[in-house]
């Protein structure tokens, strides 16, 4: 099962924890988890040592959460570049923990090379709101051009959709996987974000205990629904192996009861009842 919450009650549950946990303790989290889950991708296509790592960040604390990761991944010799979209409001030790352990921080998208191993997008947070703005359009066009191969890690969740909708007004992030804390968004799980968020991993940052219930969210995933089903034995009957109920279609649109019954059947039920016209 995936629990979300929407943005107001993760800035509350976030609160709530940094009063019982040193300063810089949430974003350290977030960090380590981050980059293990970049390390653990550059390793099924080659390796982290020797890699080629571009960082995208923005001014809030997503870009700090990228700019702490990719330290982490330039200690392991990983060749890590930040891109600033914000330089004199990029967070400044995330930058100065970058560069003491042998990143760098790029001029511009000219100053970036050639080919790349992984893109980290650290643009946008859960506060983003309306898409993105022209000039990260701009310059994601720039470093994603002749790179479309190239694997797109989110930070949190894509930039440029809505953290509670799951809405995307205009361009967004197309990311091959997304490393969201603590908890999922409902964007995360919500099309056609959720189309935008590729792989999600959730990292424990300790905020489930400051979590309410129940959750804005639930959705189900193949091991629920396989729980919820009865298993057939050699006494089952049909309605041991349960009954499914179908209300769909209609006389001028009768395909969807047509699918969902033929569906229901080949499912394995015990029975299906259809409610609807005979046609």
């Amino acid at each position: 099962m995936r629990r979300a919450y929407s943005v107001e009650t993760v800035r509350a549950a976030e609160a709530a924890l940094m009063k019982r946990v040193p300063e810089g303790a949430l974003m350290q989290r977030a960090a380590a988890g981050l980059a293990a889950a970049c390390g653990d991708l550059l390793r099924r296509t080659g390796r982290v040592y020797g890699s080629r790592v571009l960082l995208l960040v923005g001014s809030g604390d997503n870009g700090g959460d990228a700019l702490y990761a990719g330290a982490r991944l330039a200690r392991r010799g990983a060749g890590v570049r930040a891109l600033l979209l914000s330089p004199g409001r990029a967070h400044a030790g995330g930058v100065a923990a970058l560069l003491a352990a042998g990143g760098q921080v790029a001029d511009g998208p000219d100053d970036i090379g050639g080919a790349l191993d992984l893109v980290v997008d650290g643009i946008t947070g859960i506060g983003g709101r309306g898409g993105l703005r022209d000039d990260a359009v701009a310059l994601l066009r720039a470093v994603l051009r002749d790179r479309d191969r190239t694997p797109v890690v989110a930070v949190d969740l894509p930039s440029g959709v809505e953290a509670d909708s799951g809405e995307v007004h205009g361009e967004a992030v197309r990311a091959d996987a997304t490393v969201t804390f603590g908890t999922y968004k409902p964007g995360l799980l919500i099309d056609p974000a959720a189309e935008h968020a590729g792989a999600l991993r959730l990292v424990d940052i300790g905020l489930g205990p400051e979590l309410p219930e129940p959750p804005d969210l639930e959705a189900l995933q193949y091991a629920d629904v396989a729980a919820l089903l009865p298993v057939p034995g050699a006494g089952s009957d049909k309605y041991s192996r349960g009954v499914v109920g179908v209300v769909a279609g209609s006389e001028r649109y009768p395909g969807a009861a047509v699918l969902a019954v033929a569906g229901a059947l080949r499912g394995g039920a015990g029975a299906v009842r259809y409610v609807g016209p005979g046609a």
